[in-house]
């Protein structure tokens, strides 16, 4: 059991059987996963590192964190695809930690779809169930609902090369969802579709999770996914967790400044300088503090960085109401329509400021920015953890 193993090519093989053992039907344990203390490592190199997680009944949480933080390999050891090295991992109130992923009761969607290309759509869906002994009459039930939920109804006798990129997922989708799991787990299962399916397919997975109830956990780097799908995120940085909380949360009041730093776009602005009571002090001047909700104490002249996203810089007229002042040359100007992005120069600083998409500004002019401390982050300039 000590030895690392992935077993991602008998992975059909191997959650075949669980619709039989789940009897097709949904679980009476509650579908809830617990994982204690766990560890991952590839010889000398620990990809997980004493993880804790707990994730409630129906609840979605994401997994998100940049391209080699460990976020898939979590979720592959919850799958039973890869063997851990240490800890446990309950699903449902029991250990699985070495079962095979055909007893975890779990249905899994990969980014590739993973679709037979020698069947139909119905073929794909019905696979599993067949394999499992289905009655004909049931399995029929099952795809005629499956295909309902997912608008795949008139693409049943089509096979995989005669569908589109988001139709591929939505079948992908569908042949987890005929085995009636408890848990469903999704790696990047829109990486590889265009930004306008990628917004389609998210609204399509919100509204079926909305409508199951299901336990689910998505893993993404895409933060746009993350916000607008999670209850709660699990922002993750070398194999362990940085932060678990819901997106709010996270945007609003992040633990240390990689999460700061990660969540936004542009992302968060940065001052570097020094905190004395209530008084920031940098190059770009001083910001008064007062209203900032501190969660650490400080001592005079500890060295922190200032964070403030752009959203939260008023411009022009309504800078002047605010708590703290600076002015700025505007360097780079990107209308978005609905938004306009300025990056800007206050001192030796470069900040990103956005604004009214109607915004009339071009490089060169000056602007009147304010923000006020109570929308401020202070974080310690070593540590990176919040103050």
């Amino acid at each position: 059991m000590g030895n690392t193993t992935v077993r991602t090519a008998a992975l059909e093989q191997q959650l075949v059987q669980d619709a039989a053992k789940a009897g097709i039907a949904a679980s009476a344990a509650t579908p809830s996963i617990e994982i204690n203390d766990l560890k991952l490592s590839f010889g000398a190199f620990e990809v997980l590192k004493d993880l804790n997680l707990t994730v409630s009944q129906g609840e979605f949480l994401v997994l998100l964190g940049s391209s080699g933080c460990g976020k898939s390999t979590l979720l592959n050891c919850i799958a039973g695809l890869l063997d851990v090295s240490d800890g446990q991992i309950h699903i449902g109130g029991r250990n699985v930690t070495w079962e095979e992923p055909s007893e975890r009761g779990i249905g899994m969607v990969f980014q590739s779809y993973a679709l037979y290309p020698q069947m139909t759509v119905e073929g794909n869906l019905s696979f599993g169930l067949k394999n499992a002994r289905v009655p004909k009459a049931k399995i029929a039930e099952k795809i005629a609902a499956a295909a309902k939920t997912l608008q795949i109804e008139p693409l049943l006798k089509r096979k995989p090369a005669a569908l589109s990129g988001g139709q591929r997922q939505r079948v992908a989708i569908g042949r987890a969802l005929v085995r009636d799991v408890d848990v469903f787990l999704f790696d990047e299962p829109l990486s590889n579709l265009d930004a306008k399916l990628r917004a389609d397919l998210r609204v399509e997975i919100k509204q079926l999770h909305q409508t199951l109830g299901n336990t689910m956990i998505y893993v993404t780097h895409d933060q746009v996914e993350a916000m607008t799908l999670a209850d709660r995120i699990a922002i993750m940085r070398g194999g362990n967790i940085l932060q678990l909380a819901s997106p709010n949360e996270i945007y609003s009041r992040p633990t240390c400044k990689y999460v700061a730093e990660f969540i936004g776009s542009p992302s968060m602005n940065f001052f570097e300088g020094t905190v004395t009571d209530n008084t920031f002090n940098s190059a770009a001047g001083s910001f008064d503090l007062q209203g900032y909700d501190f969660a650490a104490q400080t001592v005079p002249g500890q060295s922190a960085w200032l964070g403030i996203r752009p959203e939260h810089i008023a411009v022009g007229d309504a800078a002047a109401a605010e708590q703290n002042r600076m002015q700025a040359v505007v360097e780079l100007v990107e209308p978005l329509g609905s938004d306009t992005l300025a990056r800007a120069r206050a001192g030796d600083q470069s900040i990103w400021v956005r604004m009214d998409g109607q915004a009339a500004i071009a490089p060169g002019d000056e602007l009147a920015l304010g923000f006020s401390a109570s929308l401020a982050n202070l974080f310690d300039k070593t540590s990176e953890e919040r103050l």
